[in-house]
């Protein structure tokens, strides 16, 4: 399976044409977008295939998921910090946040934009594990440092995905996959994104 990831950045950055050149370059099996909104909503008009999208609460944009074969879908709500009684500062927006889970031939993928806080982002991760069996959990995770979860694998690009605020370079796009085996992974250029659109080829 070849998994194509990409944070468009909203309305202001990768389009709806932009997601197509990528498909048609690279032609993934799976195509997980993170922060897209209505305007990516003419994909399957461009290129066939299903695709689903789903709005995050309080927010204009969410997960979406493309692929030239059927496939099943379903969300998962992760908790917000204060659920889990984080400390979370006062200043701090808080809106829930959804991981869309994908189910395809035999293998269970989630999409995910996890949250900013460290501790936060990480009970997301387990929270969802509990919710779902998964083999790939895949997407912007927002975090700094290792990730560590029972029987997984990190197999993502090392190398910076990110720039915060066009000035700090991060690693903030993985991948996990537990019983799969990573034959390549890399990280396009950035295009009109703040996030580099992420290339995974897995076997099992």
């Amino acid at each position: 399976m070849r998994i194509l990831s990409w944070n468009l950045l909203k309305t202001i950055g990768g389009t709806v044409t932009d997601v197509r050149r990528l498909v048609e370059r690279h032609h993934p099996d799976l195509v997980l977008l993170q922060e897209a909104t209505a305007l990516i909503d003419a994909l399957p008009d461009l290129i066939g295939g299903q695709y689903v999208r789903k709005t995050m609460e309080g927010r204009g944009h969410g997960p979406a998921a493309w692929s030239s074969q059927p496939f099943e879908a379903a969300t998962v709500e992760l908790p917000l910090a204060r659920w889990l009684d984080l400390p979370v500062p006062v200043f701090r927006a808080m809106s829930p946040r959804l991981a869309l889970v994908i189910r395809q031939s035999s293998l269970v993928v989630a999409n995910v934009h996890l949250d900013h806080g460290q501790l936060a982002n990480r009970r997301q991760l387990r929270h969802l594990l509990d919710k779902t069996q998964l083999d790939i959990v895949i997407g912007d995770y927002n975090a700094l440092g290792t990730i560590s979860l029972p029987s997984f694998v990190e197999v993502g690009p090392r190398c910076t995905t990110h720039w915060a605020y066009g000035l700090v370079p991060l690693r903030l796009d993985r991948c996990l996959v537990r019983g799969l085996s990573c034959v390549d992974a890399k990280a396009l250029d950035y295009g009109k994104s703040d996030h580099r659109p992420v290339l995974i080829d897995l076997v099992l």
